[in-house]
């Protein structure tokens, strides 16, 4: 089982200070990988529905810095030398896949192939509002981008047409140095599902309980398997409450047996007494116990 670090961006970590200390603890203490979190603005007043919480609402108040994932991903690539750097997720389309395409390569570039492009469509209908991009055919938009991307690091003097965006002759440059950068596709819904089947390289429920996470990875290798995919070759990712009571190898065993390889746990668990002896403490209960689960 490898282990991964959540919502790293957050809190504590969202200072130059706080994200040197996580990374640097995470990467000693065996974490395999660390995944951000985004969002561009926080409306004062919104109607969607925040899907991971009973109340709808985002945790945390609207002042609550969360730095921009990619930038603050550039900090930790320059301060770590073997930690995976993840999205986790990134809302694909609120994005401009053109430069997008861009800010991947250079970062995966210098940090020597160590990026990994979590996406999800989006929940908060008030921030397309306000970037300006239609919350309709999100899903759909969410998919050409990642075809418009790719086609970007194929090679030069790429062309692509499709209904959000096209171009015609145009290179790229620093490409992804990984042949084949890495995507993992977030969400707990049937669809979220589907399209890590048909695109993803990684699958990353939000939620859900190892029965329910059972039924979406089944879609997952399924829909792999029907668009002519290798469905074993899709990373699933998980975590689970009970890695922090009593038995958690036996909690790390549940997630396996549903196929799952990659667990994560929420950094803001790891901030007492310091942050580094937070990372490690949970490295000694957890990520140590669990390794060959």
């Amino acid at each position: 089982m490898k282990f991964g670090m959540m919502f790293a961006n957050t809190g504590p970590f969202a200072t130059l200070e706080g994200l040197t200390e996580l990374a640097q603890a995470a990467e000693g203490a065996g974490f395999e990988s660390i995944w951000t979190v985004e969002h561009v603005i926080w409306p004062a007043d919104y109607a969607s529905s925040y899907p991971y919480d009973a109340s709808g609402k985002m945790p945390g108040r609207s002042d609550t810095p969360l730095p921009d994932p990619l930038i603050w991903l550039a900090f930790v690539a320059a301060r770590t030398s073997t930690i995976r750097l993840a999205t986790g997720i990134l809302i694909l389309p609120e994005r401009n896949p053109v430069v997008l395409a861009k800010e991947i390569g250079t970062l995966d570039t210098l940090s020597g192939g160590r990026f990994e492009l979590g996406i999800g469509v989006g929940w908060l209908r008030e921030e397309f509002d306000a970037i300006g991009v239609p919350w309709e055919r999100r899903g759909a938009r969410t998919d050409e981008y990642v075809g418009a991307m790719q086609a970007l690091w194929s090679g030069d003097e790429v062309s692509f047409d499709g209904e959000f965006v096209s171009f015609a002759n145009v290179s790229s440059n620093p490409k992804p140095v990984q042949p084949e950068l890495p995507i993992t596709v977030g969400g707990h819904s049937a669809a979220a599902a589907r399209r890590a089947g048909r695109l993803g390289h990684g699958f990353f429920p939000g939620t859900g309980t190892p029965a329910e996470l059972a039924e979406l990875f089944d879609i997952t290798r399924q829909t792999a398997a029907d668009a002519g995919r290798d469905p074993e070759a899709i990373t699933l990712m998980a975590g689970h409450a009970g890695l922090f009571g009593d038995d958690p190898v036996g909690a790390a065993e549940e997630l396996a047996s549903v196929g799952v390889t990659r667990t994560i746990i929420p950094a803001f668990l790891c901030t007492r007494p310091t942050i580094a002896e937070g990372v490690e403490a949970i490295a000694a209960r957890i990520v140590g116990p669990c390794a060959d689960v």
